[in-house]
């Protein structure tokens, strides 16, 4: 019996690199995606040889393409079972200080960078007349950010309301081929996301301005979050689970403490309410 072939974005670390070990674990072939042939080697050492590096930025469409090609070349006729988009960058600050150039960077990685991926992938999963193999899945990576919003985390909480957006759209598009399209929305996870701070590298225009202060408390939040995270092994076990999934749910949060930090502010409190706790957290 032949493995169940699957390509995940943004392997080289976090969430993707875990996810790759998991599925690897559990008998998959992975095609994981890294941006430097030296993680590529690093990962082919340690996954072993079913880790097949695939060498692209998802703001490249040609390198996409041609890597796609490849995988295709060498599953010929097993088919691609899943597809895991979760490459992303977190562009943040305050929304009147950042450049539009800042905001097109954050949503051509997650959002035109995640299409260009499906639309390269889908005939492999089986979005074409007279497929024969069984149809694959999507599996979109997004965030507890995708439904909820904070300040200074606009340009990623936008991109990630748009990818959850356009994964609902696609799922519907996708019934045509028997394609599922699942979002899952992790809250806080142990990445190297949090040994850069979510706030990272402030421009010293935004450092001087009336804004300071609530960064920086913003930032002291953030690090008592890093004790309560999820661990990433934990997340890519959920993520493999729903892979396995006959009929899974379309949307799933991760979340510690869901009730206080998911469920209560997501659908018991008004909008003004949580504003009103904002301010009062951050002292605007």
């Amino acid at each position: 019996m032949s493995k169940q072939n699957v390509v995940i974005t943004g392997a080289s670390t976090g969430i993707g690199y875990s996810a790759a070990k998991i599925f690897i674990e559990n008998g998959c072939r992975v095609f994981g995606s890294v941006r430097k042939e030296a993680d590529g080697e690093k990962l082919s050492r340690e996954l072993g040889d079913d880790f097949i590096p695939l060498f692209f930025d998802v703001t490249n469409h040609s390198a996409i393409e041609s890597e796609a090609k490849k995988v295709e070349e060498i599953i010929k006729k097993e088919g691609l079972a899943c597809l895991i988009n979760n490459a992303g960058i977190a562009v943040t600050g305050p929304l009147m200080h950042l450049s539009i150039d800042e905001l097109k960077k954050q949503f051509e990685v997650n959002v035109f960078g995640l299409m260009a991926v499906t639309q390269a992938f889908l005939p492999m999963l089986g979005a074409k007349k007279n497929y024969a193999l069984p149809k694959g899945k999507i599996i979109n990576i997004s965030s507890v950010a995708g439904q909820t919003s904070m300040p200074f985390m606009g340009p990623y909480c936008g991109s990630k309301h748009a990818l959850e957006g356009i994964s609902n759209s696609l799922r519907r598009e996708l019934l045509l081929y028997g394609i599922d399209v699942v979002i899952v929305a992790p809250g806080p996870v142990k990445t190297p996301i949090w040994e850069k701070g979510i706030i990272k590298e402030v421009p010293a225009e935004i450092l001087n301005s009336d804004y300071a202060p609530m960064l920086s408390r913003l930032t002291h939040e953030y690090k008592k979050e890093e004790k309560q995270a999820m661990e990433v092994d934990d997340l890519s076990r959920e993520i493999y689970k729903i892979f396995k999934a006959k009929r899974p749910k379309t949307h799933y949060v991760f979340r510690n403490n869901k009730f206080t930090k998911w469920i209560l502010p997501r659908y018991f409190l008004p909008d003004r309410v949580i504003d009103g706790l904002i301010k009062k957290l951050l002292k605007f």
